[in-house]
C-alpha cells in the first residue's frame, strides 16, 4: 500500500467512525429507548443490544477501527492521527443535515477550525 492509499483509507476510517455516531444517535433516539431512558428502566440495555442500528453503529466502528491498523502500519502516527479530527468535522455536518440539529456561529467557527488545523498539520516540511 502506498502514501496515497494509505490517506485514502484513513479518510475512509474517518467516514466510516462518523457513520457510526450517526447510526447509534439515530438507534438511541428510538421512541421506545427515550421512553425507557426517561422513566430509568433497566431495559435500556436489552432495547439497545437488539437495535439493529445500534449494531451497524458499533460494527462501522469496528471495521474502522481494524482498517486503522493498516493505516498506522503505513503513517506516521503525527500524519495519520490529525485525520481523526475530521470526524468531528463529518458527524457535525450530518447532525445539521440529516439529524437537523442546530446551527450555530459555533458551530460553523469550531469546525473551520478543525479543518484549518488539519491543513496545517498535513503541510510537508
Amino acid at each position: 500500500m502506498n502514501h496515497m492509499m494509505a490517506l485514502a483509507l484513513a479518510l475512509f476510517c474517518v467516514c466510516m467512525t462518523a457513520l457510526a455516531q450517526v447510526l447509534l444517535k439515530i438507534g438511541m433516539s428510538s421512541p421506545a429507548i427515550q421512553h425507557a431512558m426517561n422513566n430509568g428502566v433497566k431495559s435500556v440495555y436489552w432495547l439497545a443490544l437488539t437495535s439493529p442500528l445500534i449494531w451497524g453503529g458499533m460494527l462501522c466502528f469496528g471495521a474502522s477501527a481494524g482498517l486503522w491498523l493498516l493505516v498506522l502500519g503505513k503513517l506516521e502516527v503525527s500524519a495519520a492521527y490529525p485525520l481523526t479530527s475530521l470526524g468531528l468535522v463529518l458527524t457535525t455536518l450530518a447532525g445539521i443535515l440529516l439529524l437537523g440539529e442546530s446551527v450555530s456561529v459555533y458551530k460553523l467557527s469550531g469546525t473551520a477550525l478543525i479543518i484549518a488545523g488539519v491543513l496545517i498539520l498535513s503541510i510537508k516540511s
